[in-house]
């Protein structure tokens, strides 16, 4: 049984992993409420609140109970708020000594590339290692607050990242769109939302796909148009056409995450596409990308909302599905400092 632990940013999450019968169950606090007042996550407050949810979190959960059976524990070990981190590796550290057992730390994105393959392993447990290796290379997309990756999963099961964004993540110029629109946070949802009843050809906002050899996305000036867009408009003008803003920012994005998807698709050979990361939830580029996936004749495989957020699940289940890719990232739980 694996535990794993996870606090990069402002959810203290634990789960535990069975790799014969999958999750066998996951605990979350989340900060949204706390850190709503700000307009985005405050490090200092996140940081704390970790460290006062952690414990109560673990005794309300069924771990300990369980301890016997626990082998291995895995932690988040970044990229992430470094307070945050240090939390989560602390808490981690602490029940590793105590166990006697122990601890690796696994890359935060990591987990959400190969979070689309939980569902895979919990409709086929038996025939899963089978089945992952024929959905292989695979390209998929992490679209999140903190980032926009395109990565391959190649048949040696090595990830590559083919790739990432040079300025904002694709969550962030949404969260960032909505504050400028007086969207409360965090504005994605949002923004979505909204743009269910609006005409997304109604502004024409830029969409900054770079050209085939160029492999990267640019979020920034999306906004700065926004701005500029939002400026020359009264508060009527702005409150009567706040649907088809948003269905025309909301597109901008889509079409530049799913430009660049085809542009690798085009260029090399794949056996599936991936979809995860918080903005996954999005419907609008879940379809968008289903509809990419149908047009190359792959597989859609897109993390179960519960998964597509910060959570301990897909930490643990990138420790089982490719263990090689934490082998080097085994953390000392030797004492820090010695006195005396």
């Amino acid at each position: 049984m694996i535990l794993a632990i996870e606090s990069s940013c402002d959810e203290s999450a634990l789960a535990l992993f069975d790799p014969v019968s999958g999750i066998e169950g996951e605990w979350v606090h989340s900060q949204i409420s706390l850190h709503q007042e700000y307009g985005g996550v405050v490090p200092d407050l996140a940081s704390r609140e970790h460290l006062k949810n952690f414990f109560p979190l673990l005794t309300a959960s069924d771990i300990l109970e369980r301890e016997s059976e626990i082998t291995e524990i895995v932690v988040t070990q970044g990229p992430g708020l470094a307070g945050c981190l240090a939390l989560g590796i602390a808490f981690a550290k602490s029940l590793a000594l105590a166990w006697d057992v122990p601890l690796r730390g696994v890359n935060h994105l990591r987990g959400h590339a190969y979070s689309p393959f939980i569902a895979l392993h919990h409709t086929q447990p038996a025939e899963f290692t089978e089945a992952f290796e024929d959905l292989l290379p695979h390209l998929g997309l992490v679209v999140s607050g903190g980032n926009t990756i395109l990565f391959e999963i190649n048949k040696a099961k090595q990830l590559t990242v083919l790739a990432e964004t040079v300025d904002d993540a694709a969550g962030e110029a949404l969260d960032k769109g909505a504050k400028l629109l007086g969207l409360p946070y965090p504005g994605g949802p949002h923004v979505e939302k909204i743009a269910a009843n609006g005409n997304a050809n109604a502004f024409n906002f830029p969409k900054s796909i770079a050209p085939r050899n160029e492999r990267r996305f640019s979020f920034s000036g999306l906004k700065t148009s926004l701005r500029y867009r939002m400026e020359k408009m009264d508060d009527a003008e702005l409150a009567a056409a706040m649907p088809d803003i948003c269905a025309s920012y909301q597109r901008a994005v889509i079409d530049q995450l799913c430009g660049k998807t085809k542009h690798i698709l085009e260029t090399s050979s794949y056996q599936s596409l991936g979809l995860s990361g918080g903005v996954s939830n999005n419907k609008a580029l879940r379809a968008a990308m289903q509809r990419l996936a149908k047009r190359y004749r792959l597989p859609c495989l897109i993390a179960e909302p519960k998964h597509t957020g910060d959570n301990a699940a897909m930490i643990a289940f990138a420790a089982f599905a490719d263990p090689s890719g934490t082998r080097s990232e085994v953390i000392s739980i030797e004492p820090a400092l010695r006195l005396g």
